[in-house]
């Protein structure tokens, strides 16, 4: 359940952000910082979102802190991989938002937003979320005599 929630977490934020890109018209050069905005988006609310370790005195926010730095490079590095060593998809055409125009599967950030967010979504949901079925009993104390 924590996989599929962290997947759909990170899908709808890496697409949010990706759509906003899209719509501001940051392609190009800018998709190295598009998809490192992704990732730190993802990285902060996936998970323990950062407000959580705010209100816990047993938290520090320097763990979401790290999430967000570490999304970053890792939707960076994904990037890398679709646009330089795979190639993306060539000729993907989304008739309601660009017409006939056809691009790369890297220039539609929402698209390629929502895969690597919800990726890294997932990967963090797991490793962040505590077990509580894994949680140490309660010990009461004996009576005072």
């Amino acid at each position: 359940m924590r996989l599929f929630l962290g997947l759909i977490k990170g899908l709808v934020i890496g697409s949010a952000v990706g759509f906003g890109a899209f719509k501001l018209g940051m392609h190009g050069g800018w998709n190295w910082i598009v998809y490192g905005v992704v990732g730190a988006m993802v990285g902060l609310l996936a998970g323990r979102p950062i407000w959580s370790h705010l209100a816990d005195k047993n938290s520090t926010v320097i763990v979401a802190v790290l999430k967000g730095i570490v999304g970053a490079v890792v939707a960076v590095g994904l990037y890398a991989l679709v646009a330089k060593v795979w190639g993306g998809i060539d000729g993907i055409a989304i008739a309601p938002l660009a017409g006939d125009e056809t691009r790369n599967l890297y220039d539609w950030p929402f698209l390629l937003g929502g895969i690597i967010g919800g990726v890294y979504g997932a990967w963090v949901e797991i490793d962040d979320a505590p077990d509580r079925s894994a949680a140490p009993p309660e010990r009461s104390l004996p009576p005072k005599s």
